[in-house]
């Protein structure tokens, strides 16, 4: 059980003051949100103001530098380059490698993706946002070759948001699939799934690229809040959480 810090995401400027874009910027966020009590970081390096494969290599030898030890993981959502094969060609240029990516199993090209992260010695996240998602994972000759099951639910309504990740649990359960896994929602979700997470003993994570509100409804002032938030109910005891 860990409290990861997604401390930036595909969020645009305007969505938080404090929100992270630039290497020194993410730098700061991460040594704030380690300190809060985050074991891990995910972050969305930028070029240029956007999202960029290409800017891996600068934001992780900073981020090395800043926190060394540190588990460090990076998106390679099809969305940043816009291509496949742009991404493929991203991520086989790599030198500052991070120790793991995140890959969306809803995206067409995911399982190539995923054969040139285990080429290039870089952990799985595997993205599962459907039954769906976690069927065709399943459906991989090497799906038990992953780090860990990231469970990652956009739905905003909390009822069917709780359903979808329960589908997603009891589908890798019954086909044996023992990976562990971090759960996390969105918005309106964040913080009931910290609380699932805590019941079911998995992980979750956290920070500026899941939500900005606090679990009393307030706007964070920056990441660090949002781990504290998050460290604190998992360090409750049962009946407080």
């Amino acid at each position: 059980m860990i409290v990861q810090a997604c401390i930036n995401g595909a969020r645009p400027s305007a969505f938080h003051p404090r929100l992270p874009l630039d290497v020194e910027a993410m730098v700061r966020d991460s040594l704030l949100a380690i300190a809060a009590g985050a074991a891990e970081l995910h972050v969305h390096p930028r070029a240029d103001g956007r999202e960029s494969l290409a800017a891996i290599d600068e934001t992780m030898l900073a981020l090395r530098r800043a926190c060394p030890g540190t588990f460090i993981g990076v998106s390679t959502g099809a969305w940043i380059e816009g291509d496949e094969a742009g991404t493929r060609r991203r991520i086989a240029g790599w030198r500052e490698l991070p120790d793991y990516a995140s890959v969306n199993l809803s995206e067409p090209d995911a399982p190539a993706v995923m054969a040139l992260l285990r080429e290039r010695g870089v952990g799985i996240e595997a993205g599962l946002a459907s039954v769906a998602d976690a069927e065709r994972l399943l459906s991989l000759t090497d799906h038990d070759r992953v780090l860990r099951i990231l469970i990652e639910i956009d739905e905003q309504d909390l009822s069917s948001a709780m359903a979808v990740a329960d589908g997603i649990a009891t589908t890798l359960a019954d086909a044996g699939l023992r990976r562990p896994i971090l759960l996390h929602g969105s918005d309106a979700t964040v913080w009931p799934f910290v609380v699932k997470a805590r019941e079911h003993r998995w992980s979750t994570r956290v920070g500026l690229e899941d939500g900005k509100h606090l679990p009393d409804g307030t706007v964070a002032e920056e990441n660090a809040a949002l781990v504290s938030a998050a460290v604190a109910i998992f360090r409750a005891p049962p009946s407080a959480a």
